[in-house]
């Protein structure tokens, strides 16, 4: 049974959002599911279990000092092709795609998408 029923970041901006996420989640098997509401956009592999949405206080979006989200990659070529993918649409780089140290399979890349958000695919397969 999985823990979270879903995750939830916040945009300013949810054209700008929605071609990031649609790119950065594709290689994981991540689509986007439309829309929810005005002011949210749904993605998941088996429902909706992410959502990017403008907060409902009307204030503007930040991002949480020390959060991070954490994705399921199936291969280590997914975590490059994440990487790359949210580079190219407005992400920036807070850790290149690589072995990690604290487990022996780990492979991961963390990025920050245009909001500020951190997030990482990670891979545990072995090569």
């Amino acid at each position: 049974m999985a823990i979270f029923t879903h995750v939830c970041v916040g945009t300013n901006d949810l054209s700008r959002s929605r071609r990031f996420y649609d790119a950065a989640l594709a290689p994981l098997g991540i689509g986007n599911l439309g829309p929810f509401g005005d002011s949210a956009i749904l993605y998941g592999a088996q429902g909706p279990e992410f959502l990017v949405m403008k907060p409902r206080d009307g204030k503007p979006a930040t991002h949480a000092n020390g959060g991070t989200i954490g994705f399921a990659a199936a291969t280590r070529a997914a975590v490059h092709a994440f990487h790359s993918a949210a580079l190219a649409n407005g992400g920036t780089d807070e850790g290149a795609p690589g072995p990690r140290t604290f487990t022996p399979t780990a492979y991961a890349a963390y990025v920050r998408d245009p909001d500020g958000n951190k997030l990482c695919a990670y891979c545990f397969a072995a090569e």
